[in-house]
């Protein structure tokens, strides 16, 4: 008997250190994040060769790293951007406060580089549904414009980098796409609504918030995709990914990293802040940097 209790005793406490060690961990991975870099050699020849540096931000939700979100400021300095891009979800829209900290970032990102800023499933949502948000949407993108970030709602804008011609476009998918158990299909067609044909003859970059559809993008002539949305998973599985999507879907296929399909690359951001499932686990938050290598001339 006393044989058959110190098993269970023992099997009790390393369920419990266990328990806490994990809670260690999902505490740490909240309060930090790591800087995860990608290169992309691309096609393009440049005299001298000289390589473009893109920080990509998804997720943040209002989170702060630091006070004024020094942490996070001082590692985008760190890595001298030439471009600044966002795909969306600054803010969260149940948390008003999180749009002063989603303005007073872009006030401080405008100071390194050019800013290119795309809507998530949050503020498109804040977008179409006046009635249920009030003016929030409005203020926050005036205030960014105002700003001089490049504000792109369903828009495409066109830009040098360093020699590389290049398209920046920004797309919201329709609503439907983000529903929770049922989530509809994205067409070709949907996007083109909204952008119009993928620019020919240059580097056509898409913040598109969902990675989802990352195949559709790729039709519609994206040669690089940038996305988050999905956290990370949450919970991360090693060989399997993601444990769970926001929409309740198990293990998506694009829950963080690098993906290629045809001539078309997607970057899929694990988010630097959380909302409603306040966790994470072994999925760090990540801050993206994308160095484009062109050929030499």
């Amino acid at each position: 008997m006393r044989k058959e209790r110190s098993w269970k005793e023992l099997l009790a406490v390393s369920a419990g250190v266990t328990a806490f060690a994990l809670l260690l961990e999902v505490r740490r991975e909240l309060q930090s994040f790591i800087v995860r870099r990608y290169r992309i050699k691309l096609p393009y020849r440049t005299e001298g060769g000289e390589a473009v540096k893109l920080v990509f931000l998804s997720d943040l939700h209002g989170k702060q790293y630091g006070e004024g979100n020094r942490e996070l400021l001082a590692a985008i300095a760190e890595e001298r951007p030439d471009y600044i891009l966002i795909g969306g979800d600054l803010l969260t829209r149940k948390q008003e406060e999180t749009d002063r900290t989603a303005v007073s970032l872009l006030r401080e990102l405008v100071k390194l580089c050019p800013v290119y800023l795309a809507n998530g499933n949050h503020e498109q949502k804040m977008r179409v549904n006046p009635e249920e948000y009030g003016s929030r949407y409005e203020k926050y993108i005036r205030e960014a414009e105002r700003l001089g970030v490049h504000v792109l709602e369903n828009k495409t804008e066109h830009c040098d980098m360093k020699g590389i011609p290049a398209a920046v476009s920004g797309l919201e998918i329709p609503l439907g796409c983000y529903a929770h158990f049922r989530t509809r299909e994205l067409q070709l067609s949907d996007i083109r609504e909204k952008l119009g044909q993928s620019r020919k003859g240059c580097f056509q970059i898409l913040l598109a918030h969902s990675p989802v559809y990352f195949d559709t993008y790729v039709k519609w002539g994206a040669d690089l995709t940038l996305s988050g949305h999905l956290h990370g998973g949450i919970i991360g599985i090693p060989r399997l990914g993601g444990l769970i999507t926001p929409q309740a879907e198990l293990f998506p296929r694009y829950s963080g990293g690098v993906y290629r399909k045809g001539k078309g690359t997607g970057i899929v951001s694990r988010g630097l802040g959380t909302h409603t499932v306040n966790v994470r686990l072994f999925n760090p938050a990540e801050l993206a940097v994308v160095t484009l290598q062109p050929g030499r001339g």
